[in-house]
């Protein structure tokens, strides 16, 4: 079975998916201690929307266009979620959950004329990772690494702002990538995953969580011929459980 494996679709693909995890496992960390769950699903659906009215506008789907499209809008949605956080705290979630839903029907109706409309939809919400080369990877990896540098030496002095900021350029680069519904898994299960963890190293654990997942989910669905990014989606939440149960076991014992 190992044999069947073709390393060369398969390489880039793990590569990718542990590229995604860098960030979003300390930002989906982030996300659980403020309490705004659907905050990845609203900015990826916005950055969604932005690759959508590109394509509305017969960009090119490689160009540069696209990608200042999809980055314009994510960014606006950041600032904006950031400017409610201080004017209406209480409600956040919700207006949260409204931007999600408005630019998911947005994006519907950008396409409602389209012939290929499903395909393009489909793609954004299940991804394409199997398809990543190890090309296109080089530059996101790049784009990461400073958004961590400037995550992990900066977001104590800018606070909610650099959050926001940070949250939006990473999902935009990782949501044509894996999709909307692995970039909602990546952030939130690891996370949850870990939340048990009150001695030792909890940002490590939601690596391995995560890494384990994507592993486990490309080698199934290559061999299974299933979808990839929904296979890694229910590798992670069983992977999820165990490590769940064991952090619950220890304490327990502890």
């Amino acid at each position: 079975m190992i044999d069947a494996i073709d390393w060369t679709i398969i390489g880039p693909a793990l590569l990718a998916g542990f590229v995604i995890l860098s960030t979003h496992v300390p930002l989906g960390q982030e996300v659980l201690a403020r309490g705004i769950i659907f905050i990845d699903l609203a900015i990826a659906q916005v950055a969604g929307l932005g690759v959508i009215a590109a394509h509305a506008m017969d960009w090119d789907p490689g160009g540069l266009e696209v990608q200042l499209a999809a980055v314009s809008a994510a960014l606006l949605a950041a600032i904006g979620l950031n400017w409610t956080e201080k004017r209406w705290p209480k409600i956040q979630e919700p207006l949260i959950g409204i931007l999600f839903i408005l630019a998911a029907t947005g994006g519907i109706l950008l396409l409602a004329g389209n012939p290929h409309g499903s395909e393009h939809l489909k793609e954004l919400l299940v991804g394409q990772i199997l398809w990543t080369t190890w090309a296109s990877i080089w530059p996101v990896a790049a784009l990461y690494a400073v958004i961590l540098l400037i995550w992990f030496s900066l977001r104590q002095r800018f606070g909610a702002l650099t959050f926001y900021l940070a949250f939006a350029v990473t999902v935009t680069a990782s949501v044509q990538i894996v999709g909307i519904y692995l970039v909602f898994a990546s952030l939130i299960i690891p996370a949850l995953a870990t939340t048990g963890i009150r001695r030792g190293n909890r940002l490590l654990a939601g690596y391995i969580v995560g890494g384990l997942s994507y592993f486990v989910g490309i080698i199934a669905s290559f061999l299974l011929d299933l979808p990839t990014g929904a296979v890694i989606v229910w590798s992670m939440a069983a992977v999820a459980i165990l490590v769940g149960l064991f952090i619950s076991d220890k304490r327990e014992v502890s």
